[in-house]
């Protein structure tokens, strides 16, 4: 250790007797513009107004890490360290701080600050990490140069930030970017310029998505100009209005399209799989679940793999009714179904998440709703269970625990089931204390499994089903079975540039803006199906 602070010391008289041209200033001010993570927030608030999904995901990230990490520096490593300050001799005045920190030294709360939100940037996006992590190591170095750390207390600093980043994937696992892609092909028109595409516009789906910088219908009559666009109006059917696109998109030739939020989506993928039609999924809902899981989380991806006519086949998951029911019409769902509590937690869980973050909120969102909930009862596989919840998605979801945040893949042909036990002693409380920490994946309350196909019947103490943000009626007995690369959806063969793809869109929203003042563009921002 006598040896670690000699080093230490000597590094440090070496900075503070360094003398870089026209650092003193900048490397001074740069400092002092991190105080109380001033900088960051503002990086992070840029990258939430300027940026797509995921520099939001990045800008949450980042900043739930700088919190993290400076209430362990502030409230747990300074006190019991107690490090006193270097002395400030050999460092030259212009370099010293207008107000000198009064806390013990070790380790450095901003190289921690500046560590944590550049790890957690870069968790959720390297090219955005790469942006900001040479402004963390010159705010780290800064310390050091104006005389208020060791060179150790930065380090130490520093590691604890990244390792605070690291832990929130603990509760919050970091969305993969790009789907895995070595799925196999699948067979699709190449509609040059969208010829022989006919898309169903549900401009009224996702109304708590973040509002778009132009109409959905003038980008899609930018993107492919030969497109066929139904749009739905304020008094329209949304029924006879898709079946209206469908039955052109098979006239045609061609493929159907779909802008909208995952309910609509569903709707417009059952009906392209009954005719057999490719399907483009333009997203245009709040979260867009199965649009970003396939690959597509931009409408300029999905124009792409139109034109090109790259696709991939994706299964749909069926709760089909038994014989012995009086109804006999299928669910199919592209992403989840669910018996139990999960409606309700899903509700609650979408407004908490935008404030804690999505698996914090996902356990906050459990203990409320857990407090009026009652169990279920239901024979799965022949075995009587009481459970608080069934969950069935299409694929797995990673990660293994509660709160699935996303699937590598959709045509796997298995259901990733998971269930909650509702006749464990003191369940609800063993439910909530694992949820909170991060371990109910570890509990003895939690069950997964991934399954081909489930049997369930005998289901008392629910009247609905939910599915893919829908609600249908219950049947007693049912089954949970897997229509494997049943429906083929456009992505392209290569990702996108997402920063990119967010300058195009910018720079087509601005023209646009100059057209509309000019009268210039149409009005619906391109043709639609002609009247019959």
């Amino acid at each position: 250790m006598r040896f670690l602070g000699e080093l230490d010391q000597r590094l440090f008289t070496r900075v503070a007797t360094a003398r870089v041209p026209g650092a003193d200033p900048a490397l001074t001010r740069l400092s002092r513009s991190a105080d109380h993570g001033r900088l960051w927030l503002g990086a992070a608030t840029g990258l939430a107004a300027l940026g797509g999904r995921t520099a939001r995901r990045a800008a949450l990230r980042g900043t739930g890490s700088l919190a993290l990490a400076s209430l362990t520096v502030n409230t747990l490593v300074k006190w019991s360290a107690r490090r006193p300050r270097p002395l400030l001799e050999l460092v030259p005045q212009i370099r010293h701080l207008t107000r000198q920190p009064h806390t013990t030294s070790f380790p450095s709360g901003h190289s921690a600050s500046a560590a944590a939100f550049a790890t957690g940037v870069a968790l959720e996006s390297t090219r955005y990490g790469a942006l900001i992590a040479p402004v963390a190591a010159a705010v780290a170095f800064s310390r050091v140069y104006v005389g208020v750390h060791y060179p150790g207390d930065v380090l130490a600093g520093m590691a604890i930030g990244a390792g605070a980043a690291v832990l929130t994937c603990r509760w919050w696992p970091p969305r993969q970017v790009n789907p895995e892609r070595e799925r196999p092909p699948a067979r699709a028109p190449a509609l040059p310029d969208g010829d022989g595409l006919v898309v169903f516009i549900n401009s009224r789906a996702g109304t708590g998505a973040p509002a778009a910088p132009l109409p959905p219908a003038v980008l899609l009559a930018e993107l492919l100009p030969r497109a066929e666009l139904v749009e739905r109006g304020p008094d329209d059917d949304f029924a006879a209005l898709l079946d209206r696109a469908v039955l052109r998109a098979v006239e045609l030739g061609g493929a159907l399209g779909v802008y909208g939020g995952d309910g609509t989506v569903n709707a417009a993928a059952r009906a392209a799989a009954r005719h057999g039609l490719a399907l483009a999924v333009f997203p245009g809902g709040t979260l867009n679940h199965f649009a970003l899981d396939v690959g597509v989380p931009h409408l300029e991806d999905t124009a792409s793999a139109v034109v090109r006519g790259e696709a991939v086949a994706v299964d749909i998951a069926v709760a089909a009714p038994l014989a012995c029911e009086a109804s006999d019409t299928d669910i199919e769902f592209l992403n989840t179904f669910s018996i139990g509590l999960y409606p309700d937690l899903v509700r609650l869980r979408e407004r908490l998440e935008r404030r804690w973050g999505k698996r914090p909120a996902a356990a906050l969102a459990l203990i409320r709703v857990l407090r009026i909930a009652t169990p279920v009862d239901v024979r799965l596989g022949g075995h009587p269970r009481r459970l608080w919840l069934l969950f069935a998605g299409n694929g797995r979801y990673v990660p293994d625990g509660f709160a699935p945040a996303f699937r590598p893949r959709l045509d796997d042909g298995l259901l990733d089931l998971r269930l909650i036990e509702g006749d464990h002693r003191l369940a609800r409380t063993r439910v909530a204390v694992s949820a909170l920490l991060g371990a109910l994946g570890r509990s003895r309350v939690y069950r997964a499994e991934r399954v081909p196909w489930v049997q369930a019947d005998g289901l008392r103490g629910t009247d609905t089903f939910a599915y893919d943000g829908e609600v249908a009626p219950a049947a007693g007995a049912f089954r949970l079975e897997k229509r494997h690369r049943a429906l083929v959806v456009y992505r392209p063969a290569v990702p996108g540039n997402e920063i990119a793809q967010q300058a195009r869109l910018a720079a087509l929203a601005a023209r646009y803006r100059r057209q509309r003042r000019g009268r210039r563009f149409p009005a619906n921002g391109g043709p639609s199906v002609p009247e019959e």
